[in-house]
């Protein structure tokens, strides 16, 4: 889940770089959007074009820039970045500054795939975001959608995090890290976040794009083995197994969504 702020968000856990496709072109720093071989990004990176949900019948493609992204900021707002971040960290000091996907854009590959063009970005530039800050930072994240006996796996979001504390979502989820692939992470939150372990390869459903944290995400179903073991972060305060008709009503915006994939 974007907008976590507990130890290790955003961190390399392997250097192996994943390069699914390596993307040469012009960038354009406001995350909304740019030109990749005359192909304009904008189209579906949440400018509202077009709808901001694909639904896929084979695993999207990363095309992953070679050079990191940093914003195109002034130096007064690169400053205000650094303010923000000192801020964030006093009141939090779980934050911490990894490393994260940036979404340049994403868009159709034939029939059911995608493609997201990404590069390397610091977390903090995302973090100190808001509706009055916006650089243009949009990460890449991952959900899972966990059934069993005809109920879904729903996570209470803990008071340590950074947004939707106290709601509602499809459990787990993760950022994507340069380095990790998607799958990766998505097995990886599986175990911490959850304590289960998968039973086979988790199978990519969609990419869409959350507009109130300005984020993508890519969602997997996930069939789990028994038996169950014990979360080991603190990400949710509670998880439930829910029937599709005894949803808490405190879903974040992003569950909502998922919703309509079940």
């Amino acid at each position: 889940m974007i907008g976590r702020a507990r130890p290790g968000i955003g961190s390399r856990r392997n250097d192996r770089r994943v390069k699914l496709r390596s993307a040469a072109g012009r960038r354009r720093d406001d995350g909304l959007g740019g030109r990749f071989n005359g192909y304009d990004l904008a189209m579906e990176s949440g400018s509202g074009k077009l709808p901001r949900c694909i639904r896929l019948r084979r695993p999207a493609t990363l095309s992953v820039m070679d050079e990191p992204h940093v914003p195109d900021a002034p130096p007064e707002k690169l400053a205000e970045v650094d303010r923000r971040w000192e801020a964030l960290r006093r009141a939090n000091p779980h934050y911490y500054d990894g490393r994260l996907y940036h979404v340049l854009g994403v868009h159709r590959n034939g029939y059911g795939g995608a493609v997201a063009h990404v590069a390397d970005c610091a977390y903090r530039y995302y973090a100190v975001q808001d509706e009055d800050f916006d650089l243009g930072v949009r990460p890449l994240g991952t959900k899972g959608i966990i059934e069993r006996d005809g109920r879904y796996l729903l996570g209470r979001r803990s008071v340590s995090v950074g947004a939707y504390q106290g709601q509602w979502e499809f459990a787990p989820a993760g950022v994507v890290e340069p380095g990790r692939s998607p799958v990766e992470v998505i097995l990886a939150e599986l175990t911490e976040e959850t304590g289960l372990t998968a039973a086979r390869e988790p199978t990519p459903i969609a990419i869409l794009f959350d507009s109130v944290l300005r984020c993508w995400e890519i969602i997997f179903r996930i069939g789990v083995a028994e038996p169950e073991g014990e979360p080991t972060t603190d990400e949710y305060d509670e998880l439930r197994w829910c029937a599709v008709d005894g949803l808490p009503a405190a879903l974040t915006p992003v569950a909502r969504q998922v919703v309509a994939l079940l």
